[in-house]
């Protein structure tokens, strides 16, 4: 359930706060309700939820709180209509409305309990026994009629010999001889099938060169490239000292 408060004095005048959890109402930009007023202490009061009532307890205050001009040291129940104050900013307390949902469903059970009093068993009617025969044929029928031919075949079954037409020639298993089998699409002309094609030589794809290998590479050139000025430096003082 969620409380609502609304202001009646000060800057916030007309607007409504929802309580819907304990909240800490104060100066402190941390508190839930932020008073912005040097008369309100930092932690001001706080509300309190319990088994969906709302309590108001006052966390002392400099300038109190209030309810219903009283003022409260200890946790008070508050109730539609009842004036709160902080200091001197009041607010009036508005209860949570019924659930619409919960009161629908009870105003609709209320309504359907004086009809099924009311109603009154009606008698099986018991139908002659050739309606429900002309019934059952004409649903038979209906069915009959819905039946695809795959669906006639299979209730027909495979039919007997004697049936079958006396011009086809069957099998000891049933099944008709002399059927003309569709010849293959002629090949066309040029194309030799003997023809074994030329084999393909793969192509070779070159890997991608990672940057990280080449910033490693280049690194190592550049060392490689210093160690030998290094040397040569030191290859040439010592032919200068030699031939000194």
């Amino acid at each position: 359930m969620t409380w609502k408060i609304q202001a009646i004095t000060g800057e916030l005048t007309g607007q409504e706060i929802s309580i819907d959890r304990d909240m800490l109402v104060g100066r402190h930009q941390s508190a839930d309700i932020v008073l912005q007023a040097g008369e309100i202490s930092r932690k001001h009061a706080a509300f309190l939820l319990k088994e969906q009532a709302l309590w108001l307890q006052d966390l002392n205050s400099s300038n109190g709180t209030f309810v219903n001009d009283l003022r409260i040291e200890h946790e008070t129940l508050l109730k539609q209509g009842d004036i709160i104050q902080f200091a001197s900013l009041k607010f009036s307390v508005l209860e949570p409305a019924k659930d619409i949902a919960r009161v629908v469903i009870e105003s609709a059970a209320v309504a359907l309990e004086p009809v099924v009093a009311e109603t009154e068993e009606i008698p099986a009617v018991e139908q002659p026994s050739e309606a429900v025969a002309v019934s059952e044929t004409a649903a038979a029928e209906a069915e009959e009629a819905s039946k695809t031919v795959a669906q006639h075949m299979n209730d027909q079954g495979m039919p007997e010999l004697k049936e079958r037409d006396s011009s086809v020639n069957v099998t000891r298993d049933g099944m008709p001889t002399n059927v003309g089998v569709p010849k293959p699409a002629p090949i066309p002309e040029g194309v030799d099938l003997s023809a074994i094609p030329e084999k393909q030589e793969p192509i070779v794809v070159e890997a991608p060169v990672s940057r990280v290998e080449q910033a490693k590479e280049e690194q190592k050139n550049a060392s490689v490239g210093l160690m030998t000025i290094i040397a040569l430096i030191i290859l040439a003082i010592i032919a200068w000292l030699f031939f000194k």
